[in-house]
This record gives C-alpha cells, structure tokens and sequence, in this order.
C-alpha cells in the first residue's frame, strides 16, 4: 500500500472542501458520544451532499480520476454484457434495463450500441445516478457515441416506482456500500469506529454488541477462521437491505452484480487478518480511510456468499457465480475481439493490451466476480455456461 507521502497532494480547494465535511463528520462523533461507526462514517465520506466522494464534482474515473473499471478499460466489457442482456429479453419478454451508477456512460453507451447492432435494444435504458456531475458526464458521452439511441435512456434519482421486466445492472456498486470493521482480540470482538482529536480522525474502539459479535464469530467459523485472533476485516451492513430494495423492483428477468469480492470462505480466509478495506486517490491505492474524507474512494471486497443469502431471503434465484475471465469468455469475447479486428488491424496492439486486463488473474480476470440474481428466467444463462461456481458460495 501507499504511503501518504507518496499520494499526490490535493488542491487547496479540495483541501478546503475536505475539511468542511470533516468538521460535518466531527459533529457528527460529538452527537454520538466520541464513537462514530465505521459504517456511518463511511456513508458520510462517500455520500454527504455536495461533499462526499460520490456526489461532489471531482473526476472519479479514467485516466483523470482515481481508478479504471472494467467498462473504461474496453467497450467489448460492455458488448458482453449486452449479449447476456439479449439472452435475458429473449427468455423473459422484457426489453428494459436499470443500471445502477452509470459511471461515465461507456457501460451503457456499449451496451445500447451492440444490442442495436444485434436487432434488440431495449425500449428503456434507465440510469440510477445521485451525482450531478456524473450524470452530465454520461449524457455527454452518449450524445456523441449513440445519438439515435440517447432518447430511450432516462435518468433516476431514486428506484423505480414500479418494478421492470429485463436486466439490473450493478457494476462495481457493492464495494462501495459502507461496512462496519471488527478487530477479534484475545477472544472479544471488538468494533472499530471513528473519533477525533484536535483536527485529526482517529481510530476508536470499543466492545461489539451482542448481535454483532454473534455475527462476526459465525461467519468467521465458516471460514475456519480461529476465534483468538489478532484479526480484522467486515461486514457489509447495507448488503441485505440494498439487495432486498433490488428484489421489490426486477418483476421478471436478471440482476447481474460485478465486483472485486470472493465467497465467503476465501473472504475470511485465516490468512487475510487485516482485512479488505482499500482506499483509491488519482490511482493510488492505499488503507487509510481517515485521510482527506471526501477527496477518495473508500470500499471494500464484497462477501458474495452474503449476497446469495440475501437473494434467497429476498425471493431471488442464484442463477450464477463466476470470475470475470469465464463470464466474458462464455459471452464471446474472443469473437467479438476478433470482429473488430477484422474490421482494423491497426487495433491490434490495443485489443490485445484490453484483453489482457479484462482477463488475466494478475489483472481483473479472477479477482472480479459476477453473480446473477433471477426472477422468472429460465437457466442456464450465457455468462456462465463455461463455468458456474455457485457450489464455492
């Protein structure tokens, strides 16, 4: 990890904009006794208005932000997924898709282009975006790369009012949901939280509650995981309830859920103690969360086994569970290369560099995982013909 000496040095109007959500947060310690939940602080470094990380006016992606994702990198990411998204029109009759933070608009603008391609775009492409910035960022990119598709996409500030027939889409939103930290020590769970001295953040500890330890030493007990510790990781708290508000509003069709993450066995592996909580700052990764509150991304590897029980107490079928190399494989990726090289040869040396990242484990291809939750579609899905790892859940 980065030390803060190596990080880039902010602006000073980004120094300034961090420091007034940090006074925001140091409020908020001060009204919940000196102990502010990781969660919580969490929840206000990446979502206060006007000043947390998702909802301010910084760049967050690409090469002028703070991190890549998969759609940045390649728009045969997005090709993949509308061939999938096709598959799912077909089975269900539905011909809709909501994807949840649109990011700059290179996963929607790739999808919407191949779906017209193949003769099947959906009717509606609707938008879940709560930043400003972002949402004109997508606009503009899709005013220039699919003109005569930018009237069927709409944009949301909030879930749909009535449920949709077709694909959810959620690529890279579940690291982002806040999590509480634990610390097993010497047999006591404790929880670890935000407090403040001087100007400063700092880490706070205290004894868990009862529900919380009860959850903590369960799941680490699945993972063999020895109740003596030293040992700290999370557990994402917002998980049941977002995935529980994604059953009221997918009628018929697929959700498919992207992120880096693993099952929960591999998640609380006895040799992972210090946990998955990463920090992102003009591409630097580091793990320090109380730096600069606002300024970067905070998030944290998702436990895909709590995602599957989440479904299954939802209602939702776990329809499929792979590493991004296999999903993007079954869906045709070394076709769809193919295809644009053929179509220019002079794209060579870039494919290959796309299909790198996209594929290889030292890259994205077995660190990111794409589970897919259904309602009222028939299996086996496309993605994950050549391999399904819903047993590893």
């Amino acid at each position: 990890m980065e030390h803060h000496a190596r990080l880039p040095d902010p602006g000073a109007d980004e120094i300034a904009a961090s420091e007034s959500l940090r006074a925001a947060i140091c409020a908020a310690i001060d009204a919940h006794d000196g102990f502010l939940c990781f969660d919580e602080f969490m929840a206000r470094a990446l979502y206060t208005p006007g000043l947390g990380y998702y909802v301010g006016g910084a760049p967050k992606f690409g090469a002028g932000g703070d991190f890549v994702t998969a759609p940045e990198i390649s728009p045969l990411y997005g090709a993949c997924i509308a061939l999938q998204c096709r598959q799912v029109f077909e089975r269900t009759g539905g011909c809709e898709i909501l994807e949840f933070g649109g990011g700059t608009g290179r996963l929607c603008a790739s999808i919407l282009g191949t779906l017209a391609e193949t003769g099947s775009p959906p009717e509606r492409y609707s938008i879940l975006e709560l930043s400003p910035e972002l949402r004109e960022r997508q606009r503009a990119l899709l005013e220039r790369d699919q003109p005569a598709l930018l009237p069927r996409v709409v944009w949301l500030s909030e879930p749909p009012a009535s449920p949709i027939c077709g694909v959810v889409l959620a690529n890279e939103i579940l690291d982002a949901l806040p999590v509480r930290i634990f610390h097993l020590a010497h047999g006591a769970v404790l929880e670890r939280g935000v407090g403040y001295e001087g100007s400063r953040l700092v880490w706070r500890e205290r004894s868990a509650a009862a529900e919380f330890s009860a959850i903590v030493l369960g799941r680490l007990e699945c993972a063999g995981t020895a109740a003596a510790g030293p040992y700290v990781s999370e557990i994402n708290a917002g998980l049941e309830p977002w995935v529980a508000d994604l059953a009221r509003f997918l009628d018929r069709g697929v959700a498919l859920l992207a992120d880096y993450g693993y099952p929960r066995r591999e998640y609380y592996h006895p040799g992972r103690s210090a946990g998955t909580l990463m920090c992102h700052y003009r591409h630097h990764a580091h793990d320090d969360p109380l730096w600069y509150p606002g300024l970067q991304d905070i998030t944290a590897h998702v436990d895909f086994t709590a995602v599957a029980e989440a479904a299954d107490e939802a209602g939702l079928a776990i329809a499929g569970f792979a590493e991004q190399a296999s999903f993007l494989a079954a869906c045709g990726i070394t076709d769809l290369a193919a295809a644009r090289l053929a179509r220019d040869f002079n794209a060579a040396h870039a494919l290959a560099n796309e299909l790198k990242r996209l594929l290889l484990p030292s890259h994205m291809g077995t660190r990111f995982k794409i589970i897919a939750l259904a309602r009222g579609c028939a299996e086996p899905l496309l993605g994950f013909e050549l391999r399904d790892d819903r047993h590893r859940l």
